[in-house]
């Protein structure tokens, strides 16, 4: 599950959103959402039960964005809807926004089963095969010693140890080769053009789409209706600032972007009202930064910040996740000057506020 932890109810106010769909599509069948663009969901279980995918009219064929995880249950729904909906015609290409297994999990079944090519940001396929390569590798030293470093304790770090190392069960293995996606770029899909706007943060270059003739955004999990993107610092690179990075992602959007576009987020319903849900997500963690650097006048380890940044309870399955974003946070401060580190004998760290 990539899908951010609720915030504090202090960050709950609705932003100003309309949902033009009453109804989304059941698996194996489509929307129409724009002329020649196609709303679809993929199955996913858990917290999050599916997630939209779309297909552009491409030609003879679909150009389809985002595929869903590697499943069975995944499988049965593309090849129904490539018979139903989708009119018995092929896809043409497959573009992923990044990443993450829910979005890239059948890319490789999809490009094989048509030859079509990958289209994907360079920095997201790269890290992709890394993290895949790491499938059923033993959890590294480095791993144990930035979560120890957070405060886990020894059962925390032996579910980690059992968990690590799963990334690529969920997802078939990507092409050997891939048409790069980059900022700015126009990609012509059938009829119109597409900018490519690039996001940060959540993932290490997202590629967002831009259709100005269609007035249509497909903002994969950059921009999120009703939930917030996960954005976390993990053990290849603790010192990391992501939140950052998608703060400044977000502005730059809502800057290239116009607020009349409906918006085709990952998860949740296509929606009019980008702006306000930006400058709601801004805010929301320009507040929550703003009660941590309060608690932090002690000095506290990430696993004590929970409750000014969270407002469901963080289970065992939920730690890892709740420890990347509370340092995301932790770093941010750092890097605006606001909280200090400082290391134990332990090798534990504490952070506290620098004023």
């Amino acid at each position: 599950m990539r899908d951010g932890l609720e915030l504090a109810p202090a960050e709950q106010a609705k932003a100003k959103l309309t949902y033009p769909f009453e109804d989304g599509p059941k698996l194996g069948e489509a929307v129409d959402i724009a002329h020649g663009v196609k709303w679809l969901r993929m199955p996913l279980g858990g917290a999050l039960s599916f997630i939209n995918v779309w297909a552009v009219a491409d030609g003879d064929g679909w150009a389809i964005v985002d595929t869903g995880i590697s499943s069975a249950e995944s499988a049965r729904a593309w090849t129904a809807a490539f018979k139903g909906p989708l009119g018995g015609k092929p896809a043409t290409r497959v573009l992923v926004t990044h990443m993450h297994p829910d979005h890239t999990g059948m890319a490789g079944w999809l490009s094989r089963q048509y030859d079509a090519r990958l289209w994907m940001s360079r920095l997201e396929y790269l890290t992709c095969r890394t993290l895949a390569a790491d499938t059923g590798r033993e959890a590294p030293p480095d791993g144990i010693r930035f979560f120890r470093a957070a405060g886990w304790d020894d059962e925390a770090l032996n579910h980690y140890r059992a968990r690590f190392g799963g990334f690529g069960h969920g997802m078939h293995a990507l092409p050997d080769s891939f048409h790069r996606l980059k900022d700015g770029d126009f990609v012509p899909i059938g009829e119109h053009e597409w900018r490519v706007v690039v996001g940060s943060g959540h993932s290490p270059e997202h590629a967002c789409l831009h259709c100005p003739d269609l007035d249509v955004f497909i903002s994969g999990d950059q921009v999120l209706p009703r939930i917030s993107s996960n954005v976390s610092v993990h053990p290849t690179e603790p010192d990391a600032d992501p939140l950052t990075d998608w703060l400044t992602s977000l502005a730059r959007i809502k800057g290239r972007v116009p607020d009349t576009v409906l918006v085709l987020p990952a998860h949740n319903d296509p929606f009019f009202g980008l702006h306000a849900r930006i400058d709601h997500l801004i805010s929301g963690h320009e507040r929550g930064l703003a009660r941590l650097e309060r608690l932090i006048a002690e000095p506290k380890r990430a696993v004590d910040v929970f409750h000014v940044l969270f407002r469901r309870k963080i289970t065992p399955y939920l730690l890892g996740m709740a420890t990347g974003e509370s340092l995301a946070h932790l770093n941010c401060l750092i890097t605006r000057g606001r909280a200090v580190r400082e290391t134990d004998a332990d090798g534990v760290d504490w952070y506290r506020a620098a004023c």
